[in-house]
């Protein structure tokens, strides 16, 4: 499984890191490749910590077990930075997306000597100019897609906007804000 892609995500209870690497999950698994997508977390409550993983490959998926040794990292709420070793086991080969408005160098200092490349994105900024509420997976969700080229750009919008339309079937009022989200956090996340 040399093309297999390993993703961690961070986030707090609420904040969408399980919703966000399902969908993930399920747009790979429209592009042909073998998914999984699955979160890991303890007493379920808004605010607390939790994690979720991608497993993504072209070949079939053996491995059953949590993600130690990921290939990308995704830090869906900046404040983790300081409770969560969210770089542990991260592949330097790989990168961090994180949801924050901190410098490089401030960020730095948070991620334990991490030599790999660091990524930001204001989720915060995005989510609330698209849809008026805070909601950070979905800038979070495309800044990931973004940063590790899984699909090309356009496939990954046409996949969501399929998604979206049938996850919100019957609040499609929210569709545009969701897709104006994606749409501009394809373009605003950036390396520091």
């Amino acid at each position: 499984m040399s093309d297999l892609l390993e993703i961690r995500w961070h986030g707090r209870g609420g904040q969408g890191a399980k919703t966000a690497s399902l969908l993930l999950a399920d747009a790979a698994f429209n592009t042909g490749k073998y998914i999984q997508g699955f979160p890991e977390y303890g007493p379920e409550r808004m605010g607390a910590p939790i994690t979720a993983y991608n497993r993504i490959s072209s070949t079939p998926i053996r491995l059953h077990s949590n993600i130690y040794y990921p290939d990308y990292v995704v830090v869906v709420d900046d404040t983790l930075l300081d409770s969560v070793d969210v770089t542990a086991g991260l592949k330097e080969s790989g990168a961090i997306v994180i949801n924050t408005t901190k410098s490089g160098d401030e960020l730095r200092k948070h991620l334990k000597g991490y030599k790999g490349g660091v990524y930001t994105i204001d989720a915060r900024r995005i989510s609330e100019e698209a849809l008026g509420r805070y909601f950070p997976n979905v800038p979070m969700l495309a800044a990931i897609v973004k940063v590790t080229g899984l699909m090309p750009e356009d496939d990954f919008v046409k996949d969501m906007e399929g998604s979206f339309k049938h996850k919100f079937a019957k609040k499609p009022e929210v569709i545009d804000g969701n897709m104006q989200a994606l749409k501009q956090a394809l373009k605003e996340v950036k390396k520091v």
